[in-house]
């Protein structure tokens, strides 16, 4: 099968295709254009992965182009948290990093031209009163009484309105196109409104601002997009795209057209930034790159991997049809990733300790166990053993059936990858809390099975010499319904439980990790270093479990 072939088709390649076959372009120009007031979230990372996807594929080029024609939401942290989450999961633009605001003198031109031709004009209705003239869904909207000025009277306003000469709110210049119109986008859209805000690229050189739907398409048109890409909800707004193109007095090579496909709805989260913002400043989270956001830096932080991500983003597809996408389609593409890269490695988070009494209490033994089971390729690490381990408290009972594969008072089990311990006796406290269990082991077990007797149960350890201390965070879906973004107030739909922390031990080599490094635990799941740890502190987050158990759960 060719390259070509193996590509995971949808409507904007047969588009493409289409478009190349008959020669409408001869190279694809696309860009992902994102506003630079908050972080990107994982429906973004479905935008990158379909523009700079694209891109690749075709041999063309793919901008990164920062609409940032709002600066009263915009920060500088934002532009470069964009810029490293585009590279992180794996892409590149072409060129120079765009912004729009590199093209604000030219929109000024261009603005200037439709009010000459008197397709725009400059009005001094209030927004509120904007509003009202704009009619609704089923009523026409009515001209505005400064409709028709001169084409010299607005163009004299609106230099006004560069020299800064009305305050916020007191004039707009408004595209003179249809106030009856059955679409809401086409009667008289606002081009630009006066703001006097400082811009983190243009400083104060202006304080008229361009509107999105002005921009956008000539930003496009400017850098020579051949098909622009975005989500449904644009979908009423192409009309003014292709209205603003076609009335410029300009002969655009290549025509830029714009395409929409359906945005990524994923359940357990919400996407829109307002929402997320408030979970941000409202305490809800950690912050942005909370492990439990669905955010890029989130998701980096808890542990997902840009391959994971890409290959969730292909899987899920690409079309028009609005749906709510699983969060066991994306955790599956994680697992799928770890399983076969992540090291093993073994933590106990909820320890009770384990005395070997027949094993010498001055011996500290060397022993090896696979880096990965299923790939000889990555070598062995050294673990050791001692008189003293830790084991999780759950896998131990002084009772149990046959159905219970761990230790059992009176019985064996074999320690992985070292002897096969048997259970004598047992201490509590004062409140009926098992503190130590005390073993016997058999010496002859390393690497060979018992004599004359079969041993099931397998279980992980750490030894309490050598191990070290370390913190879990176990990081659970952050809602507890599928569509929290529907609820009346989302914030009750919080999951009370979306952060458990338990302390514990690690193997001592993994002082030697390195932040973001996974690991899988054994029976534990996929865990990664968080950034807040340090050589005396180590602090893990569970990136997924071994395998999906919410659907029992929550069934």
């Amino acid at each position: 099968m060719s390259e070509a072939a193996s590509r995971p088709s949808n409507f904007i390649r047969q588009i493409i295709d289409e478009d190349l076959k008959a020669g409408r372009h001869s190279m694809i120009h696309t860009r992902f254009p994102p506003e630079p007031n908050g972080y990107l979230h994982i429906g973004h990372a479905k935008s990158i992965c379909l523009n700079f996807g694209i891109a690749e594929d075709y041999q063309g080029q793919c901008n990164l182009r920062f609409d940032d024609t709002n600066p009263e939401k915009e920060n500088i942290d934002y532009v470069k948290s964009i810029q490293q989450d585009v590279q992180w999961l794996g892409f590149q633009w072409s060129g120079e990093v765009c912004y729009s605001s590199n093209y604000f003198d030219q929109l000024y031109q261009f603005a200037i031209d439709l009010i000459e031709q008197g397709k725009a004009y400059v009005d001094f209705l209030t927004p509120e009163e904007i509003r009202q003239y704009r009619g609704t869904l089923t009523e026409p909207g009515k001209n505005s009484p400064h409709r028709d000025s001169s084409i010299e009277a607005n163009l004299a306003a609106f230099e006004k309105m560069r020299a800064g000469e009305f305050e916020e709110g007191k004039a707009c210049l408004r595209a003179k196109i249809d106030m009856s119109s059955p679409f809401m986008v086409l009667r008289d859209p606002v081009l630009y409104r006066v703001r006097f805000a400082h811009h983190h690229q243009s400083g104060d050189k202006w304080c008229i601002y361009p509107m999105y739907d002005f921009t956008h398409c000539i930003s496009d048109a400017l850098e020579g997009i051949t098909h622009s890409i975005c989500t449904l909800e644009f979908q009423d707004n192409r009309r003014l795209y292709d209205w603003v193109l076609d009335n410029l007095s300009m002969d655009w090579n290549p025509r830029p057209h714009q395409y929409e496909f359906s945005r990524l709805n994923l359940e357990y989260t919400v996407t829109s930034k307002r929402k997320l913002n408030s979970l941000v400043t409202e305490g809800y989270v950690s912050g942005w790159d909370d492990p439990r956001m669905p955010t890029v830096a989130g998701l980096r932080r808890r542990g997902y991997t840009p391959l994971s991500i890409r290959e969730f983003c292909k899987r899920i597809g690409v079309s028009k049809q609005e749906n709510m996408v699983e969060m066991a389609m994306l955790e599956a593409c994680i697992r799928d990733d770890l399983n076969e890269h992540a090291p093993r490695a073994m933590a106990v988070l909820d320890p009770v300790k384990i005395v070997i009494e027949n094993y010498p209490a001055d011996k500290v033994e060397v022993l090896k166990a696979p880096i990965h089971p299923q790939n000889e390729a990555m070598g062995e690490r050294e673990i050791t053993f001692s008189r003293e381990v830790w084991i999780e408290r759950e896998d131990f009972r002084e009772e149990a059936n046959k159905k219970y594969k761990r230790l059992v008072l009176g019985k064996e089990v074999r320690l992985r990858n070292a002897y096969v311990i048997k259970a004598e006796r047992i201490e509590k406290d004062a409140n009926d809390q098992i503190t130590t269990i005390f073993c016997s082991y058999d010496p002859e077990t390393l690497g060979a099975l018992p004599e004359g007797r079969k041993v099931k149960g397998v279980i992980h350890w750490v030894s309490a010499q050598t191990a070290v201390p370390a913190e879990f965070r176990l990081y659970d879906r952050l809602f507890q319904v599928p569509n929290p973004g529907a609820a009346e107030d989302f914030h009750a739909a919080i999951n009370p439980d979306s952060l458990s922390v338990q302390h514990g031990y690690a193997e001592q080599g993994l002082v030697q990790a390195a932040v973001g490094q996974a690991y899988q635990f054994e029976r534990q799941g996929y865990f990664c270093l968080d950034p807040d740890s340090a050589a005396d502190r180590l602090i893990f987050n569970r990136t997924v479990g071994l395998r999906d158990t919410w659907a029992k759960i929550s069934d």
